[in-house]
């Protein structure tokens, strides 16, 4: 088995697709639209995709049937880990273009920085140097 997708229900995809290319620099992929809706878009994101799927898809896939994630409240205990070799500069770009600061850039005990923003969407994000060698 291989892990192939992350999917994020969204209220409006486009909205979205552009804060993820504006805040953190990722390209979009394919995107699925029909009679002027779109209801799917991806990122180039590397090997595993970042996807996000309108609420109207996720009312079609299980009847509606999950929670929306939202900025309202705490993050869900879910995050997207992006990692980048200036934390710092990453977090001050992603919130300037939209971005919640949830944390400030800090040295963890095994040496790597890391930072936590929350995405338009709700979506907690991690940003985070490489790992070094373990």
């Amino acid at each position: 088995m291989k892990y192939g997708y992350t999917i994020i229900y969204v209220k409006d995809v486009l909205e979205t697709i552009a804060f993820y290319e504006k805040a953190f620099g990722f390209e979009r992929g394919l995107v699925v639209e029909e009679e002027g809706i779109v209801y799917y878009a991806e990122l180039k994101s590397g090997e595993t995709t970042i996807a996000f799927a309108s609420y109207e898809m996720g009312k079609m896939n299980f009847d509606d049937k999950y929670e929306k994630i939202t900025r309202k409240g705490n993050p869900v205990g879910l995050e997207l880990v992006f990692v980048d070799d200036d934390v710092a500069s990453a977090t001050t770009h992603a919130v300037k273009n939209g971005a919640e600061l949830i944390a400030e850039p800090s040295e963890k005990e095994w040496g790597q920085t890391v930072s936590y923003v929350r995405a338009i969407e709700g979506t907690l994000i991690e940003i985070c140097s490489p790992m070094g060698e373990v």
